[in-house]
């Protein structure tokens, strides 16, 4: 039997930075996480929030080589539509930041919070499945698939969307699905992207590119899945002219790099997020479309909470409600987040004139009121510190 006070259940990006933020909070963690090696292709655009978290975790350093910084984001409307909305071009300098985040490759991340929880003195690495939990008021115990236990006070799931812990507990959740693929890939192009993420909005939902270093970028295309299925069986030479096409040529010749990946596009929250002593992380909580860069930022904010609620240097007793405690704390901004990337990528999809009006309407706004385009590109890297900078804000206007 191990004993520790909090076990982290799940390995991935969420379950790794959990543990070291708790462990450097001062808990003794256990990382529940069988070992694997298949390499992740993928990149994570994570903001400046989830940024200043990982400096606080003296991580960043280590990370920051590999990054290409995203200095501006800018919205094209891509579709044929009658009602179509102009550019809009979001600066980070606007808003007095260098960057509004920066765009990571998976493999990056891994290696290096791989790296660090097992140079932490505070976390016990236990390289096997966990197959079940008992939650007691005093405790929990989680059987591992080799049949030991580990006895903690407080468990973390972050076992992924489906979710041993969330389903062991009992929290169910709401799950949906979109008539949409998303076409994942990193390619190289002739000319210098300089820090510039383009998003345009088409038919079939947005296609957007992110910088990486160099005069490379990722790509996420959503697309319906017939043509997804199709673009998939292309070669890597056809499918780069046909994103180049998309593209209008603005980063001049594409060469797809090997590895295209394509993922049906669905949602999922649970009902719960936290429960007497189990809190629930990334994708065991919340799942939904790669769209605005929002699922790893959103995970990384309920790990924050978990540090304010779990965190103690004085190793107090934790308590047998923290996990609705978490749960009051995190439900308010899951489910904002849920609806709004949700309410976005189907405004794309609708054929539905008002809603086409609307769209192109707020674009329009955006695009002519900067206060009001500062208002959301604080809102998007700090959800709630554009409302509480908002009235200080207003003041200096009024002055001027």
């Amino acid at each position: 039997m191990k004993q520790v006070e909090i076990a982290v259940i799940g390995g991935g990006l969420a379950g790794m930075i959990a543990a070291i933020a708790l462990a450097r909070g001062g808990r003794a963690v256990a990382l529940v996480a069988a070992a694997h090696h298949k390499a992740d292709r993928r990149t994570t655009a994570l903001m400046d929030q989830s940024i200043r978290f990982l400096e606080r975790l003296a991580l960043w350093d280590k990370i920051v080589p590999s990054t290409a910084a995203l200095t501006t984001m800018q919205i094209i409307d891509g579709t044929t539509r009658l009602l179509r909305a102009p550019t809009v071009a979001f600066r980070a300098s606007e808003i007095g930041l260098d960057a509004f985040g920066y765009n990571i490759p998976n493999d990056s991340l891994l290696d290096t919070l791989g790296e660090a929880v097992k140079a932490e003195g505070n976390i016990k690495l236990i390289e096997t499945s966990a197959a079940g939990i008992a939650i007691r008021d005093d405790g929990v115990t989680v059987t591992l698939e080799d049949g030991e236990t580990v006895e903690a006070a407080f468990v973390v799931g972050a076992d992924g969307r489906n979710s041993m812990v969330r389903e062991t507990v009992g929290i169910k959740v709401k799950r949906w699905s979109y008539p949409q693929s998303a076409m994942v890939l990193n390619f190289t192009h002739s000319l210098p992207h300089q820090n510039i993420s383009t998003e345009f909005h088409t038919e079939s939902g947005p296609f957007t590119q992110v910088p990486l270093p160099g005069n490379r970028s990722s790509l996420v295309w959503v697309q319906k899945p017939a043509d997804a299925a199709l673009n998939a069986e292309k070669s890597l030479e056809e499918l780069g002219r046909a994103i180049e096409d998309r593209m209008q040529s603005m980063l001049g010749k594409v060469t797809v790099e090997d590895n295209v990946q394509v993922w049906p596009l669905s949602g999922m929250t649970a009902y719960s997020f936290g429960k007497r002593r189990v809190a629930l992380i990334g994708e065991a909580a919340h799942v939904f479309p790669p769209i605005g860069a929002q699922g790893l930022n959103l995970s990384l904010r309920d790990i924050l909470t978990l540090v304010e609620i779990l965190a103690s240097p004085t190793g107090q007793p934790i308590s047998a409600s923290a996990g609705d405690r978490f749960d009051r704390r995190r439900r308010l901004d899951i489910i904002s987040r849920t609806a709004s990337v949700d309410l976005l990528n189907r405004s794309l999809l609708t054929d539905f004139l008002p809603v086409q009006m609307l769209r192109a309407a707020g674009l329009h706004i955006l695009s002519a009121i900067p206060p009001l385009r500062n208002l959301v590109m604080r809102e998007g890297i700090e959800p709630g510190g554009s409302l509480r900078g908002f009235p200080s804000m207003l003041k200096e206007k009024l002055h001027r």
